[in-house]
């Protein structure tokens, strides 16, 4: 055996140990099929187009039915926002997971979620007009739009 070995072994294992950490970062964890939306407690797994998810700093997450319930719980008092390190939402024309603070949402469309009204995350704001132009719907907001009197005009 090589006396080098060793060590490219463990430089090796590094290397696997970075890339993985970096592929985590890079896209949320999947909802189990027993994993419910933290706001109306619906089976998230059945609704893929519509997985949102708020990922905390260590490693747990919370998975909901769609932005708007994730964007009802980041309001209550209690959501640990100084906790997150990654949201996401589903780009409604991909089925991609999205970071939420680079997605673009559209509300009032003809599109509805699992539970019904929906904010519709979109890639950029060019698609988030040619999805209006075929769905409707008021003009783009950034995340940092969307706010509790937003959230309950969706009701």
């Amino acid at each position: 055996m090589n006396s080098r070995q060793p060590i490219l072994a463990a430089v090796l294992a590094s290397c696997l140990l970075v890339a993985a950490w970096g592929s985590a970062a890079d896209a949320p964890p999947t909802p189990g099929p027993r994993d419910r939306c933290a706001i109306c407690g619906m089976f998230v797994a059945k609704h893929p187009s519509w997985v949102a998810t708020i990922v905390y700093v260590d490693g747990s997450a919370r998975h909901f039915d769609g932005p708007k319930d994730l964007f009802r719980f980041r309001a209550r008092d209690d959501a640990e926002t100084d906790r997150e390190t990654g949201i996401w939402v589903t780009d409604y024309y991909t089925t991609r997971p999205l970071k939420a603070r680079d997605a673009v949402f559209v509300r009032g469309s003809d599109v509805l979620g699992p539970m019904g009204a929906e904010l519709v995350p979109l890639a950029s704001p060019e698609l988030a007009e040619s999805f209006r132009a075929d769905h409707g719907g008021d003009p783009p907001l950034t995340f940092d739009d969307i706010d509790a009197d937003l959230l309950e005009a969706l009701e």
